[in-house]
C-alpha cells in the first residue's frame, strides 16, 4: 500500500509535519510499503484537485481539511482549517459519532502542527517522541515566530533557518520531498550538510540579502504598519521578518507579493511588538473575509496571477483597518 502525504508547500512546519507524519505512521500503524509526498498551496478557485489524493491512503497535514473520502488521516492546527461550515459539521460528525477520533485531528492551540502531531502520536499511539525534541523544538520557533529577536531570525545564523529559507524558496518539486524523510531520522544541522541542500544555500543568502535591500527601498511604515509591494519583481518568498527588522517599530505588517500562479497579500503581526495581546486584531478573521486565513497573528489572501488590481484595493482595506 502507497501512503500518499500532502502537506504545506514551501513551509518549514509543512514539511516537519510530513516527515513526523511518515515516521509515526511507519512505527505505529505500520500498513503502508511505500510513502509518496506532494505540496499544497493556497490558490485562487480551490485549494484541492481529483488527482491530488491518488494514494492507496491519503494523510494532510499541516493544511485544511478536505472532505474527500479518499483523505484517511489530517491534522492541522490553523484557525482557518475547514473551508466551509459543511466541512467543519462533517468533521464534527465524524469525531461525535467514533469513526474518525483516531484519523483526523484539530487543535487550534497548538504552535507548530509538528507538535501537534507528535502529541497525538505519542498519547494516543504510544509513539516515542524522544529523539525529536530538536525537530519539535525548531518547528515551533519556526511557525510560532519565536525567535529571540528580528536580527536571529533575518540573520540565519541556526540551521533551522537556513533549511527553512531553502524550504520557502523551492522551485524544484523534488525538492521538499527528497528532504522529507531526512528530517526525522537526521539532526537538522546534518540535513543542512547534504549535498543537495548545501549547493542552494549560497545563492538564496545571496537572494536573502537582495530581498533585504528591496524591502528596505520599498517598506513605508504609518501608524503602526508596515507596507510594501514586491509585484512587480515575481519574488514571493523572502524572509517574512525582513519588515520587521528594519523597522522594529511597527506593529503590522501587509505586503503584496506574486508568483507564476498567484498574487498574495501577506499580513502579519510584529512578534516582538510590545502592544498587550489583548490589543492586537485577530489576523485571520481578517484574511477569511476575502478567502484566505491563516493564524490570529499571521495570515494571507492568494488571488489570480492576472488580478493585482485587487490584490492591492484589498491590500489597502486592509491596511485602513490595521490602522484605525
Amino acid at each position: 500500500m502507497e501512503m500518499k502525504v500532502l502537506y504545506h508547500n514551501q513551509c518549514f512546519d509543512g514539511a516537519c509535519s510530513a516527515s513526523m507524519f511518515t515516521r509515526f505512521h511507519r512505527e505505529c500503524v505500520g500498513t503502508a510499503a511505500s510513502y509518496a509526498y506532494a505540496g499544497l498551496a493556497h490558490k485562487p478557485g480551490g485549494l484541492f484537485q481529483f488527482d491530488d489524493f491518488t494514494g492507496d491512503e491519503n494523510a494532510i497535514v499541516d493544511f485544511k481539511y478536505s472532505n474527500d473520502p479518499r483523505v484517511t488521516w489530517w491534522f492541522d492546527h490553523h484557525q482557518s482549517a475547514f473551508l466551509t461550515p459543511e466541512d467543519l459539521a462533517q468533521f464534527e460528525a465524524g469525531q461525535a459519532d467514533g469513526s474518525q477520533t483516531m484519523r483526523k485531528f484539530f487543535d487550534a492551540n497548538y504552535t507548530s502542527c509538528t507538535s501537534f502531531i507528535a502529541h497525538i502520536a505519542e498519547t494516543k499511539f504510544g509513539f516515542d517522541t524522544s529523539g525529536l525534541k530538536e525537530l519539535i523544538y525548531w518547528a515551533d520557533i519556526v511557525d510560532g515566530a519565536k525567535y529571540e529577536s528580528a536580527k536571529a531570525a533575518v540573520e540565519m545564523e541556526a540551521p533551522a533557518m537556513k533549511l527553512t529559507m531553502v524550504i520557502e524558496s523551492a522551485l524544484d518539486p523534488a525538492l521538499i520531498p527528497r528532504m522529507i524523510p531526512l528530517l526525522t531520522s537526521m539532526s537538522l544541522q546534518e540535513v543542512l550538510d547534504q549535498p543537495f541542500v548545501q549547493e542552494l544555500v549560497g545563492p538564496l543568502m545571496s537572494k536573502h540579502q537582495a530581498g533585504i535591500e528591496l524591502i528596505r527601498e520599498r517598506a513605508v511604515v504609518d501608524r503602526g504598519v508596515i507596507t510594501f509591494d514586491l509585484m512587480d519583481q515575481k519574488m514571493e518568498g523572502y524572509s517574512k521578518f525582513i519588515p520587521y527588522y528594519l523597522h522594529p517599530e511597527g506593529t503590522y505588517v501587509v505586503g503584496l507579493s506574486k508568483s507564476s500562479f498567484r498574487t498574495k497579500i501577506s499580513v502579519g503581526t510584529n512578534p516582538w511588538t510590545t502592544k498587550p495581546v489583548s490589543e492586537l486584531i485577530n489576523l485571520a478573521e481578517i484574511c477569511e473575509r476575502y478567502g484566505g486565513g491563516g493564524h490570529a497573528r499571521v495570515g494571507a489572501i492568494s488571488y489570480p496571477a492576472d488580478r493585482e488590481d485587487l490584490a492591492r484595493a484589498t491590500a489597502a482595506e486592509i491596511e485602513a483597518e490595521l490602522k484605525a
